[in-house]
C-alpha cells in the first residue's frame, strides 16, 4: 500500500484508486488486524462520507491540502458527536460536544478521519499497556509493546491501517512509539499547535503532533494544524510557515551530540554503534558534528516526573464522578461518590501519578520538590538553548533500546520511566524534536534517531530531517 501522500495522490490521479476506495481498503485492514487493538472505534460511515466528499472536491478542481489522506486520531482528541475517553474507564461513554482545533483543521483540508486510537490512559505510559481497553500489540510481534503513550497511533501507521495519525507528546509519547515501530514522529515547538480539544495530562508539556511514514507527510500535516488559535492562550501568536514548501536543506550544518547520552549504560550497544556510525557519515558529508558535555542527564527524568505529576493531579481533579463520565454505583453520599468513582474509574498508573503530584504540591513538600524541579527545568532550558545558539541541531537516540515484551517493565515503574530518558528534554525545554526510523536491530525490530531543533525552528529541523531520511537511511 502507499507509504506517502505523494504516492497516494499519484495513484488517485492515475485512476488506480479513489479516496473512497482507499478508505474502504483501510477499513478492511482495520477489521483484518483488529487483534492489534490499535483502534478503539472506527468511524466507518463518517469516514466514507468524508471520502466521497473529498473525491468530489478533487473532481471539481479544488482539493484541500490533505485531499487523499486517511488519518486516525489519538483518543485524547475531541471530535464532535464522537466518543472520547483518554482510554480510561472514567470517561466511559462520554461523547464530545465540540471538535479539537487540530482535528477541525484536518477536516477543513479534506483529510478523512477514520477512527480513534488506543493509547495509555490519559497519555500516561511508555508501552501502551495502561489503557482501560487492553494493550496495543506491536505490528511485528503481538507479544511486544509498541511504545506509548501514542502506541495505537504508531501501530496504525506501521501496520498500514491508515496513512497517518495524530498523537500527543508530553515527554516522548509521539517519538518513543515512532522509534519502536519504525515510523516518523514529530513533536512541534510548544505553542505551535493548539491544545484546545486535547484532554490535558500536563498542560505546560503537552503538544499535538503528526505520525507518518515520511518527514514530508509530517510536514504537511503540521502545516495544516499549526498556527494561532483564539481558544488557546499559550499559542505562539505568529502565522506558521508552509512547512511542506521549506523542506530543502542545503550546505553543511553544525550538529551537537552529548557524550553522557551516548555513553549511558542504559543505551543498547547496537543503537550506540549506529548513532556513532551516523555521526561519522555526517562528518564525511561535510557537516560539523561535535561532542559536548551535558552534565544534567541525571536530573532530566526526576524533574520531568515531579512537574508532570503535579500538573496531572490538578488537571485530572475535574474527573470526579459528579460532572460527567463514570460514577460508581456503590456510592451512597457525596464523599463516597468522589472516592469510589475516582478509585474505580482511574487505572493504577494514573492513580500513582495523581498521588505523586498531590504529594509534591502539598504543604511542606512544595518547595522541596515542585519549586526545585521548576528551577531545574529553567536551568535545563537555558543550557539547551545556549547550545542551540551555537549549533543547528542536537542529535541523540530516540530510545535506549528497541521494543520489549508485554509486561516486561510494568512491575518496575522506574525502569518504565527511563524509557523517556532521551525524549523528555525537548518537552522540558519546549523545543521541536523528531524521531526518524534509521535502522533495524539484529533482533529484527526497528529503532530511530532523534533531532532536536531550536525554539520555533521546526521548518529547519524538518528540512534536515528529510535530508537525513532521504540520504542517510
Amino acid at each position: 500500500m502507499y507509504k506517502s501522500l505523494a504516492e497516494t495522490r499519484s495513484a488517485i490521479e492515475s485512476g488506480e484508486t479513489t479516496i473512497e476506495g482507499l478508505t474502504r481498503y483501510y477499513l478492511q485492514q482495520i477489521a483484518d488486524k483488529s487483534s492489534l487493538n490499535a483502534f478503539l472505534e472506527v468511524f466507518q460511515q463518517d469516514a466514507l462520507n468524508q471520502a466521497i466528499a473529498a473525491d468530489e472536491k478533487r473532481k471539481l478542481g479544488n482539493p484541500g491540502k490533505l485531499n487523499g489522506m486517511v488519518i486516525g486520531i489519538k483518543d485524547v482528541l475531541c471530535y464532535k458527536g464522537h466518543k472520547v475517553s483518554s482510554s480510561s474507564r472514567i470517561l466511559e461513554g462520554f461523547e464530545s460536544i465540540y471538535t479539537a482545533t487540530a482535528v477541525q483543521r484536518l477536516i477543513d483540508e479534506d483529510a478523512v478521519i477514520i477512527g480513534r486510537l488506543n493509547c495509555d490512559e490519559f497519555a500516561m505510559g511508555s508501552s501502551n499497556e495502561n489503557s482501560a481497553y487492553g494493550p496495543v500489540h506491536h505490528h511485528l510481534d503481538p507479544n511486544m509493546v509498541p511504545g506509548g503513550s501514542s502506541g495505537g497511533s504508531a501501530v496504525a501507521v506501521a501496520a498500514g491501517l491508515c496513512l497517518a495519525t495524530l498523537g500527543t507528546d508530553t515527554g516522548g509519547s509521539i517519538r518513543q512509539p515512532a522509534s519502536l515501530c519504525g515510523i516518523t514522529g514529530l513533536k512541534p515547538t510548544y505553542g505551535t499547535v493548539s491544545r484546545w480539544g486535547c484532554i490535558a495530562y500536563a498542560s505546560s508539556f503537552d503538544q499535538i503532533g503528526p505520525m507518518a511514514n515520511t518527514v514530508e507527510d509530517c510536514a504537511i500535516i503540521l502545516e495544516v494544524i499549526a498556527g494561532p488559535d483564539e481558544h488557546d492562550s499559550t499559542m505562539i501568536q505568529k502565522p506558521s510557515p508552509a512547512y511542506s514548501q521549506l523542506l530543502k536543506s542545503e550546505g553543511p550544518v553544525k550538529i551537537a551530540y552529548f557524550k553522557q547520552y551516548i555513553e549511558s549504560e542504559g543505551l543498547d550497544t547496537e543503537i550506540k554503534a549506529y548513532v556513532l556510525q551516523l555521526i561519522e557519515k555526517l562528518r564525511a558529508a561535510g557537516h560539523t558534528v561535535e561532542e559536548l558535555e551535558f552534565p544534567y542527564l541525571d536530573y532530566v527524568i526526576p524533574a520531568y516526573y515531579v512537574l508532570t505529576t503535579a500538573e496531572a493531579s490538578s488537571n485530572l481533579s475535574r474527573f470526579d464522578g459528579i460532572h460527567y463520565g463514570y460514577r460508581s454505583k456503590n456510592a451512597t453520599d457525596l464523599e463516597s461518590t468522589y472516592k469510589l468513582s475516582r478509585t474505580e474509574g482511574f487505572g493504577k498508573e494514573v492513580k500513582r501519578r495523581i498521588m505523586l503530584g498531590t504529594f509534591v504540591l502539598s504543604s511542606g513538600y512544595y518547595d522541596a520538590y515542585y519549586s526545585r524541579a521548576q528551577k531545574v527545568r529553567r536551568m535545563l532550558r537555558d543550557h539547551t538553548n545556549n547550545i542551540l545558539n551555537s549549533y543547528s541541531f542536537i542529535l541523540m537516540p530516540s530510545t535506549p533500546g528497541t521494543t520489549f515484551p508485554l509486561g516486561g517493565k510494568s512491575s518496575d515503574p522506574i525502569q518504565m520511566y527511563l524509557e523517556d530518558i532521551y525524549t523528555v528534554q525537548a518537552n522540558l525545554c519546549g523545543l521541536p524534536a523528531i524521531s526518524i526510523p534509521m535502522g533495524q536491530h539484529s533482533n529484527g525490530f526497528p529503532f530511530g534517531v532523534q533531532l532536536v531543533g531550536g525554539a520555533s525552528k521546526d521548518s529547519d529541523m524538518l528540512a534536515f530531517a528529510a535530508r537525513l531520511q532521504n540520504d542517510f537511511v
